[in-house]
């Protein structure tokens, strides 16, 4: 062979390499996956946000096109990821999503993906200077006493306590909690998760009265010294049979439960995009991390994209591992 021959062949070698790694939407595929957008869905809170925002540009550094639509948390589960409009979603809480999984879950036209991680804790939380004005706490049955519920009052509320709900979508039944346990409270709903914490941050900051709804994971809890109000532990039954529970009469006397935080994808997604498929059903991220990575975009006034960049570059080995 001539020294021009082995030459041309050569560059055709590296020009067929060159062209098999980016034709292809992942080089991980072992057959060509569909180049439609994959879509990611967006909610309204900071760290499931977050995690779409990771796995999206995961899948991007694989060669996939991702879109990210805003949906409603509950509803997406039996509307969008089951009509198309979303392909996969990263935070369903045991403690709010639980009947809307078993309805999404009976479609059979989603697929629950495994668990995220972190586990996930929401209840009725407040600061810990407010025990001195409630020292019964963190039983619930302190927020009976009137001086009890008038010390976390408002101008709005009084002589009634007052509790600040997450945003209405989430849902977390904590009217008919309040009801049902005969608290001289009355709840309140936050616009949005931001708005939330920001009240939150001012009461602190000044020690006035608060009472609120705190999750985990969230950098909420390791910033601020707090405790969870302690309700009758959580079962199926209480919010199904009125009879159970020390209201014979009412559903929703308990407290909220406690578990995991799920992924699902429109069931379709791993027949369409075998890779991204397999990327989302191993994507797990540590509770400590995502707890550090919301408060960088909180508090820090980092972006989304900033704080998902770094984790990616961070972790590569493990998402290359994911694609195998």
């Amino acid at each position: 062979m001539s020294l021009r021959s082995m030459i041309s062949s050569l560059s055709m070698g590296a020009l067929a390499l060159a062209a098999a790694s980016v034709l292809t939407p992942s080089a991980y595929a072992a057959a060509p996956e569909s180049n439609d957008p994959i879509k990611i869905a967006l909610f309204d809170w900071t760290s499931v946000n977050l995690n779409a925002k990771i796995l999206g540009g995961i899948l991007e550094k694989l060669g996939f096109t991702v879109e990210y639509p805003t949906a409603d948390y509950l509803s997406s589960l039996t509307t969008g990821l089951t009509n198309g409009d979303l392909d996969v979603a990263l935070e369903f809480w045991d403690t709010t999503a639980g009947e809307a999984m078993k309805a999404s879950d009976a479609t059979g036209q989603t697929e629950r993906l495994g668990a995220l991680g972190p586990k996930a804790k929401e209840e009725w939380w407040y600061p810990e200077y407010m025990k001195e004005k409630c020292p019964g706490l963190p039983n619930w049955e302190a927020l009976k006493d009137p001086k009890c519920a008038e010390a976390f009052s408002t101008a709005e509320t009084a002589p009634n306590g007052r509790y600040l709900g997450g945003p209405v979508t989430w849902e977390g039944f904590d009217d008919e909690r309040a009801a049902a346990l005969k608290l001289p409270f009355t709840v309140i709903h936050a616009g949005t998760d931001a708005a939330m914490f920001a009240e939150l941050d001012s009461a602190y900051q000044r020690k006035a009265p608060i009472m609120l709804w705190v999750y985990s994971p969230h950098w909420a809890p390791a910033k601020y010294k707090g405790e969870w109000v302690e309700f009758p532990d959580y079962t199926a039954e209480c919010y199904n049979d009125p009879k159970w529970g020390v209201n014979p009469d009412e559903k929703y006397d308990c407290g909220k439960p406690h578990g995991e935080i799920w992924k699902y994808s429109w069931a379709g997604m791993k027949d369409k995009w075998p890779v991204a498929y397999k990327v989302a059903k191993n994507y797990t991220v540590d509770t400590d991390e995502l707890n550090k990575m919301s408060g960088e975009i909180d508090l820090e006034g980092k972006t989304p994209e900033e704080v998902a960049a770094a984790w990616i570059a961070a972790h590569e080995a493990d998402w290359k591992a994911w694609a195998e």
